[in-house]
C-alpha cells in the first residue's frame, strides 16, 4: 500500500514537471526555483503520515504538564 502511494505520487509529480517545464523555460530563474521547490515540498509532505501525526495541542500538553501543580493552586 505504502509503495503504491509512493509510486503514484512520484509519477504524478514527474508528470506535472514534464508537462509544465516547457512552459517554464521562458520564465526567470526565480520562478523556476519557486516551481521546483513547491513541487518538492508537496511531494515530501505527501510522504508523511499527517492524519496520524500528533498536533500542536499534544506538544503544548507535554510542555505545560509539569507546571500543572503550580497553576492549579
Amino acid at each position: 500500500m505504502r509503495l503504491a502511494l509512493f509510486s503514484g505520487v512520484t509519477i504524478a509529480s514527474l508528470l506535472i514537471l514534464w508537462l509544465d517545464w516547457p512552459r517554464m523555460k521562458a520564465n526567470p530563474a526565480k520562478d523556476k526555483a519557486a516551481f521546483l521547490s513547491l513541487l518538492l515540498v508537496t511531494w515530501l509532505l505527501s510522504m508523511l503520515d499527517l492524519p496520524n501525526t500528533l498536533g500542536p495541542t499534544t506538544f503544548l500538553e507535554a510542555v505545560f504538564k509539569p507546571l500543572r501543580g503550580l497553576l492549579e493552586k
